[in-house]
């Protein structure tokens, strides 16, 4: 029986005809009771045969009626359009193992699609874009590209639609180019630590980079991509050449700043709402062989912020500038000696760090083996006209890959706890430099005055490093900071660890944000309205506006960052 309960006139219709009207088995013709001419007796006998059968034959078309619409109906609600099992692929849709592609990093939303390809080629994601296209605004389908996961609100979930396993794409090997200008050839889905592996083979790396490198281009490139290198080189979208991209209309487009410039611009920083990354031209530079890392600490915020815009101003600097927020850490010197050396070990053991909110600069500088002792001369000078505690100076040296990948030894103890795997529901901003004082006051004297559930990254940027022709949005002023509030939530908690405190702390953050009017920026945004993110957009809303409209009309790509629906007016 039909149980779908939006067609009711199909329930009633079968209830009619299989209960009131006909009864489906066989009636015996009886003797009648008064005397009827053997004529009379046949015509009725032909008469009742003929009205028996065309009943039979009604209800028989009745019922191969229904079952058709049934069947209809089955295809249309099961989420699964017939036709995308039709299609003609190099790699495969998979329709039952879908469940992995409904979870991300940030463990909160999960929301399962009706298929997941797993492509072989770029022509495979274009063939499934182009057939979605083609099917029109009724279809509800939608596609949304998955690297590794780590997005924190469900941005590479597609409801009841398709999601593309991009790490399974295979295509033209990475391909590493060492003669006159350097740059790597790439597939969208590879991971930024294998194009690390790879091209140092050629003495050769990427410029920028971002904190953890178990992250696929596409996914970074589609944000920004920023690290203590961004400073300096810009983030990672300001550091591409050339982009091939399936758009979505299904169409494989290759562009760069002098080709298809425009749709180039779109999609850097474009949140995946204009085309899918599929390969991508990396810029390269020569990789040193060691890498000096160093920790000092501050007790007062607007030393430490001076002394970090003095950095990334300096003509002669380190290579990686970062900083993050200790609140209330106690023996922090302590669990530092595993990685580092303190310059005065006595003084180093003397220091308390118990109830304090301290700010810890994190530099580096690249080394090469020939210019060991330059190179530490600099930093020693670099070192000296800044103003941090002095007993707190921690140095350590260790190979570039080592220091690169700093965040997957954290990841894999993480993970050894059953600690990984956890809700991470992280908050990260961009603050005009004239604001960030107001901003630290607030929220580290204040709003988070007693504790902390994880890292607080905080460093600035140089605007003129960013390229302001891509998608992506940041302050207005020269220079601004991103503060990083990467929490974890201990499941299941009631307490200041868990999901809901956090989830509070993060709105009081945002509401006070808003109400002193700081000019401040989400990066890896995410809203709930339309509305919302006009206001994110600001005057780049009728441009992000149109490049919607001209590379993705009907709004099928990257449903999960919720700014377009499909079949909706964009405007």
């Amino acid at each position: 029986m039909l149980q779908n309960p939006s067609f009711p006139w199909l329930l009633h219709l079968s209830g009619f005809f299989s209960q009131r009207n006909w009864n489906c088995k066989t009636k015996h013709l009886q003797p009648l009771a008064s005397p009827i001419s053997s004529g009379k007796l046949m015509r009725y006998t032909a008469a009742s045969f003929l009205r028996q059968n065309n009943m039979l034959f009604i209800r028989s078309f009745m019922v191969l009626f229904l079952c058709c619409i049934t069947v209809k109906i089955n295809l249309c609600f099961s989420g699964i359009p017939y036709s995308l099992k039709t299609l003609t692929l190099d790699g495969h849709l998979n329709f039952d193992e879908v469940h992995n592609a409904a979870r991300d990093f940030g463990n909160r939303y999960q929301l399962l699609p009706s298929a997941v390809l797993h492509p072989n080629s770029v022509s495979d994601i274009a063939t499934t874009v182009k057939h979605i296209w083609e099917m029109g605004s009724h279809s509800e389908l939608t596609v949304a590209a998955r690297g590794h996961g780590h997005s924190l609100q469900g941005q590479a979930q597609a409801h009841q639609g398709v999601v593309i396993n991009m790490e399974s794409l295979q295509g033209p090997k990475m391909q590493v180019y060492a003669e006159n200008s350097f740059y790597v050839d790439v597939s969208g889905g590879e991971l930024w630590i294998n194009i690390l592996h790879e091209s140092v083979k050629y003495g050769l790396a990427p410029k920028s980079w971002t904190d953890y490198l178990h992250l696929t281009v596409g996914g970074t490139l589609s944000n920004a991509g920023i690290s203590g290198q961004a400073f300096q080189h810009g983030p990672q979208i300001s550091n591409v050449h050339q982009l091939e991209v399936v758009t979505g209309k299904g169409e494989i487009i290759n562009c760069s700043e002098k080709q298809n410039s425009e749709l180039f611009h779109s999609v850097l920083g474009g949140l995946g709402q204009f085309g899918i990354i599929t390969r991508a031209r990396i810029s390269l530079e020569p990789a040193p062989d060691m890498v000096k890392w160093i920790r000092v600490l501050y007790s007062d915020f607007a030393t430490f912020a001076r002394d970090q815009e003095y950095l990334i101003s300096a003509e002669k600097t380190f290579d990686y500038i970062e900083g993050f927020v200790m609140v209330n850490r106690t023996g922090l010197l302590n669990n530092w000696r595993s990685s580092f050396d303190p310059q005065d070990p006595v003084q180093a053991s003397q220091f308390k760090s118990d109830g304090q909110t301290l700010f810890c600069l994190e530099l580096a500088k690249y080394i090469n083996k020939d210019e060991k002792d330059l190179v530490n001369q600099e930093v020693e000078s670099s070192l000296s006209v800044l103003n941090y505690i002095p007993s707190t100076l921690f140095l350590s040296e260790v190979s570039y890959i080592e220091f690169l990948d700093r965040v997957h030894v954290s990841e894999v103890k993480l993970r050894s706890k059953g600690l990984w795997e956890v809700p991470h529901p992280w908050l990260n901003l961009f603050i005009p430099q004239s604001k960030i004082h107001d901003f630290a006051r607030e929220v580290f004297g204040n709003i988070l005055a007693e504790t902390s559930n994880g890292p607080i990254l905080i460093y600035p940027l140089n605007k003129s490093k960013w390229d302001n022709r891509t998608s992506v949005v940041i302050p207005e002023e020269d220079v601004f900071y991103l503060v990083a509030f990467l929490s974890s939530a201990v499941p299941s908690s009631k307490g200041t660890d868990g999901l809901e405190h956090i989830l509070t702390q993060n709105k009081r953050i945002l509401e006070y944000c808003e109400t002193a009017r700081l000019g401040v920026k989400q990066y890896l945004p995410h809203y709930t309205t339309q509305e919302q993110w006009r206001s994110h957009f600001g005057p780049q809303w009728e441009v992000f506006v149109q490049r919607k409209s001209t590379y993705d009309p009907l709004a099928i790509l990257a449903p999960g960052q919720r700014i377009f629906q499909k079949a909706m007016p964009f405007s």
